[in-house]
Formats: C-alpha cells, structure tokens, sequence
C-alpha cells in the first residue's frame, strides 16, 4: 500500500514535456498506488471549471482514468488554481481538500497544506491571498468572460514574476513560527506541503516534541514524487 504526493506541477499547454511526464506517471506509478493527493498548482493557471482549454480538458481526463481504475484523488488549492471548483471534481473523480487538513496516514496523522500560508514574512503576498481566497472575489472574477479572466491570469503571472525579482530568497519562504503554530493548531507533529519549491524533509522541535515538516518539489525540470507507506515516508524522493 502507498499512498502518493505531488505538488507544483504547473502544467501549461506551453510546456508539454511536463504534461507527459504526468501522463506517464498516472499510467504507471499512480495507478498502482492507493491514494493520490496533488497538494496544489498543478496547474500554472486557471481561469475557471468552464475554461474551455483542450490541453485542461486533457488533463482532466487523465486523472478521470485514475481515479475510475480504483485510486482515490486528493486535491488542494493552489495559489495558481485556486479558481479550482466543484465542476473539476465531478469531472475528475478527485475530492476537494481544505487547505489545511488532517489526514490519517496509516496509522500517523499529517498536516496536509500547499504551504503558501505560512509564508506570512511576505506581506504583500499574504494581502493577495486574503483577496483570491475570498469568495466574494472569486465570485466577481468568475462572472467576467473567459477572455477577460485570461488576459487578468497573464497580468498576474507577469506582476508575480516581476515583484519576485526583488524579494528576498528567505521571505519567499515559510515562517518557522507559523509553522509550529499550525502544527500545535492542528495537534499533530507532521506536516507536508509544496509552494516553496524547495524539497527538503527539516527536522524540528516543537515545544520539546520532535516534529517533521516535510516539503514537496516541484515538476519544471524532473518530477518528484513523495511516498508514503505503512512503514512511514519514503525520504528518497522518486524522480521521474
């Protein structure tokens, strides 16, 4: 029995090697896995469930194929697909995940999150993730056309790239205080996230208990893939 994780993929139409590295790894690794959880950005962007985009619909499907074939699909908001709704599951067999969420892994219980969250030194990226996640919001830029909400996702690809040019490396990355918070939060001693781009298993106090917070790697030059057995977390971060 494994259970697997991903996150970071970023798939784009733009770049279809990383498309069909996924499709390989559904049709072979994943499918023979117990559960599959994609904690965030699989995609680069998404406008919308009624985007109309084939290389989308294709990946869609895909994960149809996996999850009809028995394998149960996790799926957590990223801060690139947060737009992800309801239409997206029933298309794809996946459950939608509140970010974050306790999940029961074998017998541990882990602290599941994409991980943008507890960047909180990055102030003016906090103020942008209050507003995306706000369904106010979300419900305002839904009910624009599917040009406009491609021309907004272009802007804020560009205004994301450029305003990363002058940031610090250690504010783009997690705060060691939110993330013991959410673990006390939370009551658990594990945490497993992506968004940092970053893998890396860190090893931690927590209040005098030993705590572990492990982090996912992204897809732009290889895929990883985090493991997950009764035995515990496979740290040897199959490559793809």
């Amino acid at each position: 029995m494994t259970k697997l994780f991903i996150s970071d993929l970023h798939l784009q139409a733009a770049r279809p090697d990383i498309t069909e590295r996924f499709f390989r790894f559904l049709e072979t690794e994943a499918a023979e896995a117990e559960a599959l959880y994609i904690l965030g950005d699989l995609f680069e962007a998404w406008i919308g469930d009624d985007d109309p985009d084939e290389h989308n619909r294709e990946v869609q499907a895909a994960l149809r194929r996996l999850t009809d074939a028995g394998v149960a699909g996790y799926f957590m908001h990223g801060n690139r697909d947060f737009l992800i709704g309801e239409a997206f599951a029933e298309r794809t067999g996946f459950t939608l995940l509140e970010d974050p969420a306790v999940h029961d892994l074998y017998g541990t219980p882990v602290l599941l999150s994409h991980g943008d969250a507890y960047c909180t030194d990055d102030l003016e990226y906090q103020a942008f993730r209050r507003q995306s996640r706000d369904p106010a919001w979300q419900q305002q830029v839904l009910s624009m056309s599917v040009e406009q909400r491609q021309a907004l996702a272009g802007q804020a690809r560009e205004e994301s790239r450029a305003a990363m040019v002058d940031k610090a490396e250690d504010i783009m990355d997690v705060n060691a205080d939110a993330v013991a918070a959410a673990l006390r939060e939370a009551g658990v001693t594990t945490l497993v996230h992506g968004h940092t781009h970053r893998p890396a298993v860190h090893e931690l106090d927590l209040d005098g208990t030993a705590a572990t917070r492990i982090v996912l790697g992204d897809w732009y030059e290889q895929g990883t893939v985090l493991h997950w057995t009764p035995e515990g977390p496979d740290y040897r971060w199959k490559v793809l």
